[in-house]
């Protein structure tokens, strides 16, 4: 077929079918039965695994991972989860860390050997670090451009009205290239929820960016927050593009509640994502998606300073929120595989993600005859093309 660069050839795709996909400048431009169109200059067989969108991890954290480093002992709580802790626990595990680039990379690498192509990262940004964080993901960014694409979210760990400074910096992140402006625990942790997110929707307003906000509040403090987030972002006209991050609260609630909280969030157009963390209450995924929420996913943290858990695969990650969601049946399992891909693009507003004619050909393929299987099986063995070009194999990045 004339135009094509790329033949992808007998690829079979979650309906099933086997698939010749023609690629041209980075895009699929055609998508026909295998055997069906002409050959290209380049033709790659496929050989009847699994083809699918690339992985989106939704939420990580770039500058805090020890992952490659030195195994950090992790140290507890000395009175239950409490994230002022745990925020003094990071800070004294970076001071000894190794450099930051060098972990951020290979936190990356090992993210895209397993199929993530897109990304959302949060930054530290606050008094206790400045911008120094920031300028060196950002240069790890550009270095590893056309290989994953990646979103940073400007975030106050330290809090912003308890770490003075935090506001200015957090607007001058956006204009040294971060994408979006987060928060954490408006109310619990500056104690102010008022004034902290007239921050963050005053920066996000003013720079025309999303927003992406930790909160980790259980109970009815943590639902009151997510009514808050939803109630600015309709008042700002920011729906689709306002993300909030583990929401334990709406996992501590009956079903009645729930649906009731879950309507709100889907009429604001609120993303919620959850990892299904071990050990906490996490969002109801099945009945917020039944709600119209869109629910997406991200590792979260990998072996740093809040557990020593994460090995960056998101189809990984699709089998731990289906085990701990009780999903069994094959919809609720393709269910599990869309939090980790679709509507985790959704969440990032991603243009042209998927398998289709026009979208980008960032896929990875999976040896698994469909995706209820993949996500069950977890298969090692991937090929991950960027652009068609093939940038992973069996867990290792090309250059």
């Amino acid at each position: 077929m004339a135009g094509i660069e790329t033949l992808f050839t007998n690829a079979k795709l979650a309906d099933g079918t086997l698939n010749d996909i023609g690629v041209a400048g980075g895009r699929i431009v055609s998508i026909a039965p295998a055997g069906s169109a002409a050959n290209a200059a380049k033709n790659v067989d496929i050989a009847g695994a699994l083809l699918v969108p690339a992985f989106v991890e939704g939420h990580i954290h770039l500058d805090t991972s020890f992952f490659g480093d030195k195994w950090v002992p992790h140290k507890a709580c000395t009175n239950g989860f409490d994230v002022h802790e745990r925020v003094a626990f990071q800070a004294e595990n970076m001071a000894q860390a190794a450099p930051m680039a060098e972990r951020a990379r290979k936190q990356l690498e090992l993210c895209v050997g397993h199929g993530s192509l897109h990304m959302r990262s949060h930054v530290m940004v606050d008094a206790s670090v400045g911008l120094k964080s920031l300028e060196t993901i950002l240069a790890i960014r550009e270095e590893y451009l056309g290989i994953i694409d990646i979103q940073l979210v400007a975030f106050p760990q330290s809090g912003i009205l308890k770490s003075p400074g935090t506001a200015d910096l957090l607007d001058e992140a956006i204009a040294m290239g971060a994408d979006l402006v987060g928060g954490l625990d408006p109310a619990s942790f500056d104690r102010d929820l008022q004034g902290h997110l007239d921050v963050v929707f005053g920066v996000a307003e003013k720079r025309g960016v999303g927003v992406d906000i930790h909160l980790h509040d259980f109970g009815s403090l943590g639902v009151f927050t997510v009514e808050e987030i939803c109630a600015r972002t309709v008042a700002l006209g920011m729906q689709g593009r306002v993300a909030i991050s583990h929401a334990y609260g709406l996992g501590n609630l009956d079903a009645d509640g729930a649906r009731h909280i879950g309507a709100k969030i889907a009429a604001a157009g609120v993303s919620i994502m959850t990892n299904a963390p071990g050990d906490h209450a996490f969002p109801p995924v099945a009945l917020l998606r039944a709600e119209g929420v869109n629910v997406f996913a991200g590792s979260d943290n990998i072996r740093d300073s809040w557990w020593p858990y994460g090995d960056g695969d998101m189809l990984g990650r699709a089998m731990m929120i289906g085990y701990r969601s009780g999903f069994y049946t094959d919809e609720e399992l393709s269910a599990a595989f869309d939090v980790v891909t679709s509507a985790s693009a959704k969440a990032l507003c991603l243009e042209g993600y998927g398998i289709a004619i026009g979208a980008k050909a960032d896929f990875v393929t999976l040896d698994a005859e469909h995706v209820p299987e993949a996500v069950v099986a977890v298969p090692k063995g991937r090929r991950v093309f960027k652009g068609g070009r093939l940038v992973a194999e069996n867990g290792t990045v090309i250059r």
